[in-house]
């Protein structure tokens, strides 16, 4: 099924200039704007994206989308093209915004990797974005892994594809239609979670990566905070998962009821050796 939200962060962009109101729109139901048709993103979670396709790295370099799953961290992929005039760079703001709020860095617990979709761009121009945005988050060693990339048509389109990602080229307008969102990979290369817009909270951020790094990135409690959350596709963030929660709040109860058990089996014990030692002294 293909999922509007990302088209209709296309319109909230839109309204954001002055040009359009989703809200008004969706109550309308008026049907999308024609340069807007065959745009969204049609979600393939559990899917495997092709690694072996070939781009290029802002340097230069030659380089397969193997390079950057290692097994162990997960990936976020941005799909983007580096001379959008808008949207692209209000995303990419977006999961600046919050990357800066996680304790974790890109090449550490994670890597990031932009793509873009015109195979027109190059690896100079990926190379200026790629420095602008790593300026803008604070952290010179994201520079590690955040990787900017650009490539053939016919990569492009196969990753494109694999990830369920349409976009469309406006000759009126000499620019691309396109949805707005971002990708979590597994180390493997599947695709786990797909968050839409242009805002991403550090705190989604968080469990959607402890996710997609099924057990290899985040601390235990990150593990059991991600436990007592789900991810609700309706409401496009995490929501408190109530039945796992009450689990887990009913297995803390039995811990506690044992640790205290324990504790009072142990003083009894202390106890009764204590009784039967001065029974024995003064049975002497």
């Amino acid at each position: 099924m293909t999922v509007r939200r990302g088209v209709l962060a296309v319109v909230a962009a839109a309204a954001l200039a002055g040009l359009a109101s989703p809200a008004a729109a969706v109550q309308r139901a008026e049907p999308l704007p024609r340069a807007l048709e065959g745009v969204g993103i049609t979600e393939h979670l559990g899917a495997r994206i092709p690694l072996g396709l070939e781009f290029t790295a802002e340097d230069g370099t030659p380089v397969l989308l193997s390079h950057y799953f290692d097994g162990k961290k997960p990936v976020i992929l941005t799909l983007n093209y580096y001379r959008c005039p808008m949207l692209c760079g209000l995303m990419l703001n977006g999961l600046v915004d919050g990357l800066k709020g996680l304790s974790w860095t890109p090449g550490n617990q994670f890597e990031v990797v932009t793509v873009s979709f015109d195979p027109l761009e190059t690896h100079t121009l990926a190379m200026l974005k790629k420095e602008s945005f790593i300026s803008e988050l604070g952290r010179p060693a994201a520079a590690a892994g955040w990787h900017f990339l650009t490539g053939s048509q016919a990569s492009i389109k196969a990753l494109t594809d694999a990830v369920g990602f349409s976009y469309r080229y406006d000759e009126k307008l000499q620019q691309y239609a396109h949805p707005t969102g971002i990708f979590l990979l597994a180390p493997d290369g599947r695709i786990t979670r797909v968050l839409y817009g242009v805002s991403f909270p550090s705190q989604t951020l968080k469990l959607a990566l402890t996710e997609a790094g099924e057990g290899k990135v985040g601390s235990a409690g990150d593990q059991i905070l991600l436990y007592c959350f789900h991810y609700d596709a309706n409401a496009g963030h995490y929501v408190v998962a109530a039945g796992n929660l009450m689990r887990l709040g009913g297995v803390a109860t039995l811990l506690v009821v044992g640790v205290w058990l324990g504790a009072a089996w142990r003083r009894g014990a202390k106890q009764h050796a204590h009784s039967r030692s001065e029974a024995d002294v003064s049975g002497l």
